[in-house]
């Protein structure tokens, strides 16, 4: 079950779910519309020869902001990090899920490629994984609407919320792009292969 507006509106009263800040106009009929924020890291392709999932790769990345007189032109095929204005939270018995926004889709912008999911318990600046799949460049403007995040219940709250130690979550409460922490799972308990987030 998604909550409608009425719903959103109430678990924002109670708690439930915070969107800090909330832009006017942003309740939907089923989601809150999110914006642009100024962060955005971006892969240095000039010396590097793959992505090597089992190793570090913050080196290979370099940050990149932009405000209200500086755009970031993202190219065709390009890929980037970047995150969400507000900090957007939910309760141990609340997720919520990233989507792009429809008008965006159209000219060829992907807001994000598999992490749109905002576990319980987390509050964060989501992480968007933009893909320009267009055949020219677009142009994007700080705190324009890029996403809209729906809220769904779930069947009873977790009994072990994203955050919690023995989770070891990677992304609890970020507020930069982060790159990614996937070789963790490599070093973890010395396991060649552990799956999580």
């Amino acid at each position: 079950m998604i909550l409608s507006d009425r719903d959103i509106k109430k678990s924002l009263k109670s708690g439930r779910i915070s969107v800090e800040p909330l832009f006017p106009h942003a309740i939907q009929p089923a989601s809150i519309d999110l914006h642009l924020g100024k962060d955005f890291l971006v892969f240095r392709t000039n010396d590097q020869v793959c992505i090597d999932p089992k190793e570090p790769i913050d080196h290979i990345m370099e940050k990149a902001e932009i405000n209200e007189k500086k755009q970031f032109v993202i190219h065709p095929g390009e890929f980037a990090l970047g995150m969400i204005y507000e900090v957007v939270g939910v309760g141990d018995d609340m997720v919520g899920r990233l989507e792009g926004k429809s008008s965006l889709g159209r000219i060829g912008l992907i807001i994000h490629a598999t992490a749109g999911y905002l576990d319980p318990g987390n509050k964060l600046k989501m992480t968007l994984e933009l893909h320009n799949v267009s055949p020219l460049p677009i142009k994007l403007y700080y705190k324009m609407p890029i996403a809209q995040m729906s809220f769904t219940p779930l069947s009873s709250p977790a009994d072990h919320p994203y955050g919690k130690k023995a989770l070891g979550s990677k992304y609890y409460g970020a507020m930069k792009p982060q790159a990614s922490q996937y070789w963790k799972n490599f070093k973890k308990n010395n396991q060649w292969m552990r799956f999580g987030k």
